[in-house]
């Protein structure tokens, strides 16, 4: 079924004044990053908030939520046609894809990681911690032992409008590994006020997360030789204007993170190379996608975007 647009009337516009697009060069090493002639190009729009860009290769779709919406929403890029992925979806928020390519959730209303089988079925993989239900998962990164990271932050939980409003059960907005073959969750931060956006480095050598609540940055973290957890936190970036949100990391580990501008691009040691630049009021979300994996789809705010690069999403490379 075909997507219909069902964004709110009282949803704040960016005014005609300020409309922008295209690419800012900061660092002539972002020159390298963008193909010549490549442009922004908006596929879609009519979300109320667009979050958790996935890209299924096996289908060859890109499938994203709109939170508000309770609704998950699929791009046929052969087609260029968007239709209804799941509906209602439980508010879900992040999405990535596990070692066999399966859909892996993270969702406020049912506050659970999911994972979406072959056959269409949906598996909750966890939904609590020592007893008590998790806040509102809010984006997810399945590492390449097939351990699922995610973060808990309580956006979810603070109204229904992403959710459903209630007290939360936990003391704490952590960062969660959970491991699908012993079902074990283990607590690996609980150092920041609302952890939001994760990705490992290339190499998996370091955990990155965003925090959006105060002070709002994205922290890096290294990932200790066990790799089950991590250490020497420290601060990586800060985005302006807005603040990251959800990101990725492209094969020579430069981050490709959600601002308020659009998506701002950053090299391995945390310097601002550029920035890629849409009409909306903020963004959320991106990911790398395509049968090359050079193609960056955003989400932003209202509509997904794609811009095809000279730059590879960092799980291309495995």
């Amino acid at each position: 079924m075909l997507a219909l647009p069902k964004t709110f009337p009282d949803h704040e516009k960016l005014p005609a004044d300020k409309e922008r697009s295209g690419f800012e060069i900061i660092d002539s090493r972002f020159k390298a990053l963008i193909l010549e002639g490549s442009k922004v190009t908006r596929h879609w729009q009519g979300a109320e908030w667009s979050e958790g860009a996935v890209y299924l290769p096996k289908s060859q779709v890109v499938v994203w939520s709109d939170i508000p919406n309770n609704r998950m929403l699929q791009f046929y890029p052969t087609s260029n046609e968007t239709t209804i992925f799941r509906e209602p979806s439980n508010f879900t928020n992040g999405n990535c894809t596990d070692n066999e390519g399966r859909l892996v959730t993270a969702t406020h209303l049912t506050h659970c990681i999911s994972r979406t089988e072959r056959d269409g079925t949906v598996t909750v993989l966890v939904d609590s911690y020592q007893g008590n239900r998790l806040n509102s998962p809010n984006d997810v990164v399945v590492k390449s032992d097939g351990s699922i990271w995610f973060t808990d932050p309580p956006y979810g939980i603070l109204s229904d409008r992403e959710g459903k409003q209630r007290e939360s059960e936990q003391s704490g907005n952590y960062v969660y590994r959970f491991c699908p073959e012993s079902e074990e969750l283990t607590i690996v931060v609980n150092s920041l006020d609302r952890p939001n956006g994760l990705a490992f480095s290339p190499d998996e050598s370091e955990l990155y997360i965003s925090d959006t609540g105060s002070p709002s940055r994205m922290y890096a973290f290294d990932v200790n030789s066990d790799g089950t957890t991590v250490s020497n936190q420290r601060d990586f970036i800060t985005v302006s204007p807005g603040a990251s949100d959800g990101f990725r990391c492209d094969t020579d580990g430069n981050i490709w993170t959600s601002a308020a501008d659009g998506v701002q691009c950053f090299s391995s040691k945390g310097e601002l190379l550029g920035r890629i630049l849409v009409p909306e009021t903020r963004c959320a979300n991106c990911c790398f996608g395509g049968p090359e994996g050079d193609i960056l789809y955003i989400a932003g705010d209202t509509s997904l975007y794609s811009v095809k690069l000279a730059a590879r999403g960092a799980q291309y490379s495995k």
